[in-house]
């Protein structure tokens, strides 16, 4: 089996911190989201072996892509990296890596995190990840025949058809045969709204008889702003909570006190501090005479007398003062 993960977005409504690092890349709970997606598609697939994951990337340069590669290397599966260099849709997306998809295939957009208690059923010709949601006019969802079964697909509808969103993760039993229908809709310039869609490779293959089921899943975790971004970090260190993985090595405490749930990574120093709860701490922070809660920080980043909470702080950035909720990106200083 293959993963492949579109991922060549610009990460706008995230910046400042996706002007240095893209925004699969930004960590949650201490892992990058991307790393973490992929954990999650591996352990769904069950006895499954995922050989290949390709990423299909923008101009993210050389560190990236070996970053990515040995995202794949550590679940013992080979790296590859495609590139998309105009955004002309989650179609046009997914066909960029048309050279790997000649097997089973999940394919799963990198802005987004997932918890599911079921294993993949591959007995289907397709899985679609599906989640009930409040305003279903914002997404693209499914509707269902009375057996259960996807019957339709329908692109952020206007009116009430269904409350199953598309979470953005698929699985398909024949990937060459979405790679043929794919290559129809490029070829044949067969847009809508301006773009190619992947719900229209889904149409056409159901046309032929293809079935597909729909895989629910218990919580859904969208990185899309910040806002939204810091409350997904909250949640997974929440799913996480008492795990080894949310401690890094040479700690250093000295008057602090650190409220679960927190990761906090290796080479950290806490000096007269109060840590917690729902905070991500990067390696090598110092963090002094301060107090945060409800806060994702990278890496190399000093924070001093300070009460934070609700915020987001990128690497290597220094904030000294009286702010209480912020949003600094990489190499950023306030004080």
């Amino acid at each position: 089996m293959k993963i492949i993960v579109p991922m060549a977005g610009r990460g706008s409504r995230l910046r400042p911190h996706t002007l240095t690092v893209p925004k699969p890349l930004i960590p949650i709970a201490g892992k990058p989201i991307v790393q973490r997606l992929v954990e999650d598609i591996v352990s769904v697939c069950g006895d499954k072996k995922v050989d290949e994951i390709a990423f299909i990337i923008g101009d993210f340069g050389e560190q990236v892509e070996m970053d990515l590669k040995k995202v794949a290397e550590n679940l013992g599966a080979k790296g590859s990296i495609y590139y998309q260099d105009k955004p002309l849709g989650t179609a046009h997306a997914i066909h960029c890596a048309a050279d790997s998809m000649d097997d089973e295939i999940v394919v799963a957009f990198a802005d987004t995190l997932f918890r599911a208690n079921f294993t993949l059923d591959t007995d289907a010709d397709s899985v679609i990840w599906v989640k009930q949601v409040e305003d279903p006019s914002a997404y693209g969802v499914v509707q269902f025949a009375e057996d259960g079964s996807i019957n339709n697909f329908v692109e952020k509808p206007k009116e009430f058809v269904s409350d199953s969103a598309i979470i953005g993760i698929y699985y398909f039993k024949d990937g060459s045969g979405l790679r043929t229908e794919l290559k129809h809709i490029l070829d044949n310039g067969l847009r809508s709204n301006g773009e190619y869609q992947l719900t229209d490779a889904l149409s056409a293959l159901m046309n032929q008889g293809k079935v597909f089921l729909p895989g629910t899943v218990s919580d859904w975790m969208d990185c899309g702003n910040k806002a939204i971004t810091v409350e997904t970090n909250s949640k997974m260190l929440g799913y996480l909570k008492g795990k080894p993985e949310l401690r890094g090595g040479n700690i250093t405490l000295k008057n602090s006190e650190i409220i679960e749930p927190c990761y906090i990574g290796s080479n950290v120093v806490l000096k007269n501090a109060k840590i917690g709860p729902n905070v991500s701490l990067g390696n090598n922070c110092v963090i002094e005479d301060a107090t945060i809660k409800g806060s994702l920080i990278q890496t190399n980043s000093i924070i001093t007398n300070i009460d934070l909470k609700d915020s987001m702080i990128g690497n290597h950035a220094h904030i000294d003062g009286r702010w209480t909720s912020v949003s600094l990106g990489d190499y950023s200083r306030m004080d």
